[in-house]
C-alpha cells in the first residue's frame, strides 16, 4: 500500500520568464496570469484564471491531482487546456503528462516516489583527501 508520504507531486512550468518548479502538497492551486494565482503564468496568451489543480484522495491512502480548465467557480479559460495533445475540460494527472496553456506556455507533471528523491544536500564535488605520505615521490 502506497501512502501519500511516499509521493512527491511536481509541476514544472515553462513560460515567458523561463522554467519554474512547484512541489505540490496543497489541496487546491489556481493557475493563471493573475498575480493572485498560486502558480502564476507569465504570458499574454493565458487567462487570468486559466486552470485549477485539485488534490483528491485514492482508496489506498495516496492522492492524485486533477487539473480543471478555468477557475474554481467553473468559469472556463479563453483558450482551454491541452493535455498530452488533446483539448479537454478536466484530467486526472499522471506521471509525465504535458499540459499546454498557450503558445510557449506549458507544464510537465511528475509523480515521484520519495525513494527516488535525494534526502540530503548533494555534494557539488566528489573530494578525496590525501596526506603527504600518500603522494608518489618523484625524482628529478
Amino acid at each position: 500500500m502506497v501512502s501519500q508520504l511516499n509521493q512527491n507531486h511536481l509541476l514544472i512550468i515553462e513560460d515567458d520568464q523561463g522554467r519554474k518548479e512547484f512541489n505540490l502538497d496543497g489541496p487546491v492551486y489556481s493557475i493563471g496570469r493573475d498575480p493572485r494565482c498560486d502558480i502564476r503564468l507569465f504570458s499574454q496568451f493565458v487567462s487570468r484564471r486559466h486552470a485549477t489543480l485539485v488534490r483528491l484522495p485514492r482508496e489506498d491512502g495516496s492522492a492524485y491531482y486533477r487539473i480543471v480548465d478555468g477557475d474554481a467557480k467553473g468559469k472556463p479559460s479563453a483558450n482551454g487546456l491541452l493535455v498530452n495533445g488533446r483539448k479537454i475540460p478536466a484530467h486526472e494527472l499522471k506521471n509525465e503528462d504535458e499540459i499546454v496553456f498557450g503558445p510557449q506556455v506549458r507544464a510537465i507533471y511528475y509523480l515521484l516516489s520519495r525513494d527516488t528523491i535525494p534526502s540530503g544536500p548533494l555534494d557539488e564535488y566528489d573530494v578525496t583527501l590525501i596526506g603527504p605520505n600518500m603522494m608518489p615521490e618523484f625524482e628529478d
